[in-house]
């Protein structure tokens, strides 16, 4: 019977570059909250026991002088580096290459800190409280070896006012299983439609259409089966100083070869995020809204223990 705790792990080694900024360590609560700290909150009240943050070395002091003190005391907290010579052999790194080697790398640099099954969450993006329940409920029971799950998001909820987004749009079976993502670049409302443009194709999707916003829950084997297809990766892009080794990507081969089953999850209601400078201000009223209907206290940590 199952019964470790699961672990949340934070994305927080991107570059913000739209943003013009660390958005993982930026203020958007009331009293200066980040983003991250509500997912580590409500994790916590789900029964997560471990926090792991997935950093650049060169934002590693900021990210502990930011949020060290206030949640050391209720939940165990670990911090991994993400860099481009991460799990990169020597014959294999590339100094002219700057671009980070995506998503499904840096889930793989946790690999010696997590043994549990764990939940894996961008930093910048507001997931709400319905979303971390469900992957807390999920990763707590027991599972199989290869039954991972993620949260759905409807693609009408997902979007930004200020620009274009890129998500993944899922395809499922009749037992709410993900059968296959496909990435969308450059997606945006026209009007009374949403459209994704890549260069000269046009795509209508349908609003309703449920996406990924890199909200995961896996079992530990999918650090074993993540590790055999970097290998074939970082060898078939020796020469790519910009490829990329995403969740998606691993998760789609392992649906595709029949070694991995993810069911998608309700939970998806709530979600926004920060892209462009411009939706500060949209998060930081989102936040202040919750906060006022009482689905966070006034202060998000001032109570010294949270565990329910």
């Amino acid at each position: 019977m199952q019964t470790t705790k699961p672990a949340l792990l934070i994305l927080a080694a991107g570059m913000g570059s739209r943003y013009g900024g660390n958005k993982q360590i930026d203020g958007f609560g009331p009293n200066n909250e980040t983003i991250l700290e509500y997912a580590i909150y409500d994790a916590i009240q789900a029964g997560f026991g471990k926090v792991v943050f997935i950093v650049r070395a060169e934002i590693l002091d900021l990210v502990k002088d930011r949020f060290l003190n206030k949640i050391n005391d209720q939940i165990q907290v670990e911090f991994v580096i993400q860099s481009l010579t991460s799990l990169v052999p020597a014959a294999h790194q590339n100094p002219e290459r700057t671009k980070p080697y995506g998503t499904a790398h840096a889930v793989l640099c946790a690999k010696e800190v997590i043994e549990e099954p764990f939940a894996v969450i961008n930093a910048d993006d507001f997931y709400g409280k319905e979303a971390i329940e469900r992957l807390g409920a999920f990763l707590t029971q027991p599972q199989g070896d290869n039954q991972h799950c993620m949260v759905g998001y409807a693609l009408k909820n997902v979007l930004s006012k200020h620009g274009t987004v890129n998500r993944g749009v899922c395809e499922a079976n009749d037992n709410d299983e993900l059968t296959g993502m496909t990435e969308r670049e450059k997606i945006s409302r026209e009007g009374e439609k949403v459209i994704s443009r890549m260069g000269e194709d046009v795509l209508e999707i349908s609003e309703n259409t449920p996406v990924s916003m890199n909200c995961w829950g896996f079992q530990p084997s999918f650090f074993e089966d993540t590790e055999k297809r970097w290998k074939v990766f970082l060898e078939e892009n020796k020469d790519n100083i910009k490829a990329e080794f995403y969740i998606p990507t691993v998760v789609n081969d392992l649906i595709a070869e029949n070694k991995a089953s993810v069911k998608i999850l309700e939970g998806g209601k709530t979600w926004f995020g920060v892209t462009y400078p411009e939706d500060k201000v949209t998060v930081e009223e989102a936040l202040n809204f919750l906060h006022q209907k009482c689905v966070y206290p006034g202060k998000l940590w001032e109570r010294k223990k949270i565990r329910m």
